[in-house]
């Protein structure tokens, strides 16, 4: 597509051990699941910046919307993923699906299940 400029998505992570949180002993499968379409995004040509709590505390309070919302939904609320400077989505991760919804990248469809020749009973 020419001349299409595709969205910047940033993710405001609460207090994760490393960048991803995908680490330590005991690992959340939403965090890993996210972490491999963010790489499958950027692959694609995705530009998604992630900031977590514990280390970049200053980049949320820096950000006036992200601020204002930690001032009034909490850090429990979080993540809130920004997509163009704007609120996308909060309290959870976005599946694959919305990631290219937001970012315009094309899905392949789900491979379907081979048609069946079988039909009234009788089978070739």
């Amino acid at each position: 597509m020419e001349g299409f400029i595709m969205a910047i998505i940033q993710i405001f992570d609460p207090a994760l051990c490393c960048s991803t949180g995908v680490c330590g002993v005991e690992v959340d499968q939403a965090l890993v699941s996210f972490a491999a379409d963010v790489d499958w995004a950027r692959q694609n040509g995705a530009q998604i910046e992630r900031f977590n709590l514990a280390q970049q505390p200053m980049v949320f309070a820096e950000n006036p919307l992200v601020r204002d919302f930690l001032e009034r939904s909490g850090q429990e609320a979080l993540p809130l993923i920004l997509v163009d400077g704007e609120v996308a989505l909060a309290g959870r991760y976005p599946k694959r699906t919305e990631l290219a919804r937001w970012l315009g990248i094309a899905m392949a469809p789900p491979e379907s299940a081979p048609a069946s020749c079988c039909a009234g009973g009788r089978c070739c």
